[in-house]
């Protein structure tokens, strides 16, 4: 190839960028997320968090709303940035799409998760959510279910064995908390793949404020949890190696049934974004980041009333029984149990 063909294609290959750069400049400049029918989005929710992240984005030539519809289609889809860019609607360069999640992601975790993702409730809620459980299920007192669910992301760079999970791939290990509504009131998407949920939760600012508040005096509200966390008086778990047809076993059935909603709820999740269904190509502080974000978006779709498939999850771990722990709180914790699997015996 002679140096004129070369100079020669490389003189049209910066005309085709130019052109291109400004073809994408066009579309984008008239394209609006707004005049997508109502069927696809909700605008209400879609305006709602313009204004929410709007104090937290810089100015510039791309429109907050662009910026936001191409975070919200990356977290909904999956596909990795180069797609996410090259959508009619947002007509944006691969590394332009990278500095607009980087920027967008940090305003929604600052003003989204705040305000959405709650673990402490009113005492109507309180009341609706024991009423729900005991109504449906024969089980008292309960405030919400907890459990574990694995993210998968690339090879970490630092303390990779951290992050090596016994399924066999690198995950970070996010505790979701929901309450009788299908909302996630907590999340902690903190600590590594190798990390056991009880280990998760036992660190987690759940367990402070729920111990602080049965230390307080709320001695009649609890989480439900599987097999896989330690017995609290705030955490009930379920019996081992019930026999069949006694107290404890149908205990562990109506616990089982109950405790459905929390992985329904991971299940809804990761219908809702993709992304948490792929591995994550990003340092796991950005996964994190993300974890937060879309438990967030989800109690904003629950609040919109906007549905959503779910994911039949299959869980990651068969539950690994932890050793009860020999204090005062745990022989509370037992005592609970047990009235509640004496009391079913006379309900169900």
């Amino acid at each position: 190839m002679s140096l004129f063909t070369i100079a020669a294609y490389l003189l049209a290959k910066n005309e085709w960028e130019k052109n291109e750069k400004v073809r994408r400049r066009i579309l984008r400049d008239h394209s609006n997320p707004l005049d997508i029918p109502d069927s696809v989005i909700s605008k209400e929710a879609f305006l709602e968090i313009v204004r929410d992240v709007q104090p937290f984005i810089n100015p510039s030539s791309i429109t907050i709303e662009i910026k936001l519809a191409t975070t919200l289609r990356y977290l909904a889809e999956g596909g990795f940035q180069r797609s996410v860019g090259k959508d009619t609607d947002i007509s944006l360069a691969r590394s332009t799409v990278c500095k607009v999640l980087h920027e967008v992601l940090n305003a929604l975790e600052k003003a989204l998760c705040p305000k959405w993702i709650k673990l402490q409730m009113s005492e109507e809620e309180i009341k609706m959510s024991k009423a729900h459980f005991f109504n449906n299920f024969c089980i008292p007192g309960i405030i919400g279910c907890v459990d574990g669910t694995h993210i998968k992301i690339t090879k970490p760079h630092q303390n990779e064995h951290l992050f090596f999970n016994r399924k066999g791939y690198f995950s970070v290990n996010a505790m979701i908390i929901c309450d009788y509504r299908m909302r996630i009131t907590a999340v902690d998407a903190c600590h590594p793949g190798a990390s056991h949920d009880a280990f998760i939760f036992s660190l987690s600012a759940a367990k402070q404020y729920l111990s602080s508040s049965y230390v307080g005096g709320d001695h009649r509200s609890w989480l439900l949890g599987d097999s896989g966390y330690g017995l609290e008086p705030y955490l009930l778990t379920p019996y081992r190696d019930a026999n069949a047809g006694s107290p404890q076993h149908k205990f562990n059935l109506q616990h089982s049934k109950a405790r459905n909603i929390v992985e329904r709820v991971i299940g809804v999740l990761k219908s809702r974004f993709k992304c948490l269904q792929t591995t994550m190509p990003y340092v796991p502080e950005k996964v994190v980041k993300i974890i937060n974000i879309c438990s967030a978006m989800h109690n904003i779709c629950r609040h919109y009333n906007l549905d959503a498939f779910a994911l039949d999850v299959v869980d990651d771990f068969l539950d690994e029984e932890v050793a009860d722990h020999s204090s005062h709180l745990q022989t509370a914790a037992v005592s609970i149990r047990d009235e509640i699997a004496n009391n079913l015996t006379r309900i169900v």
